[in-house]
């Protein structure tokens, strides 16, 4: 099944409890330069990536920071925004610990996690607008964005809460086991090939910046 972004919003009379979940505690090692702290357009890339899904409706937002100096330099660039900040202990051990620390921080009465990543500043309120809203018309276990006409798979992805107790990968990576035990019931979302930009290298950050600045 496939989603498309909406262009107009129909707001159901109840909404379940979805959270977002903004996962910055990586070390950007290959960057050489904290990626959450990068400005764009006068703002920190983590601080952009949270107002995106702030203002998307969800129920709440948890934004997972590293520990020590860099986690209070990130903490700072959220100052003032209403969400949830959670410290994961130890980012070095890769990716995997990022999301138990999202998923440690959610409410017991919570039915769906959004995860989305503090590095790709294109991904609009408006593209996790769709991701939300095809898990409301749904209640599919996992809605699933991809980008562009060769249908690249990358978040934001949304994972129901029956599937919480299978995040037990390791390493730098999302729980690729359950998009692939899951992905015959998944929704999928059409997002444009421009969001899917990242920042992961030196590279990265002067093509963005140039394509910005153009």
């Amino acid at each position: 099944m496939t989603a498309t972004v909406p262009t107009t919003t129909t707001v159901p009379e109840v909404w379940p409890e979805v959270w977002a979940v903004v996962l910055a505690a990586g070390q950007s090692r290959r960057l050489g330069q904290p990626k959450q702290l990068l400005i764009l357009e006068s703002e920190a890339l983590v601080r952009r990536a949270a107002r995106a899904v702030l203002d998307a409706g969800f129920a709440g937002v948890i934004v997972v920071t590293p520990p020590g100096e860099l986690g209070r330099q990130v903490r700072a660039a959220l100052a003032g925004l209403p969400l949830t900040l959670a410290e994961c202990p130890h980012p070095e051990l890769g990716l995997s610990e990022s999301f138990r620390a999202g998923l440690a921080a959610l409410p017991a009465d919570v039915a769906a996690a959004h995860f989305a990543l503090a590095d790709m500043p294109f991904v609009t309120a408006e593209h996790h607008r769709a991701v939300l809203e095809a898990f409301v018309e749904s209640g599919a276990p996992l809605v699933l964005a991809r980008f562009g006409e060769a249908g690249v798979r990358a978040p934001p992805h949304l994972f129901r809460v029956d599937l919480f107790s299978g995040f037990t990968q390791a390493g730098d990576h999302g729980p690729k086991h359950l998009i692939q035990k899951y992905g015959k019931e998944a929704v999928w979302v059409d997002l444009p090939q421009g969001a899917l930009r990242d920042v992961d290298t030196p590279q990265d950050w002067a093509r963005l910046q140039a394509e910005w600045d153009g």
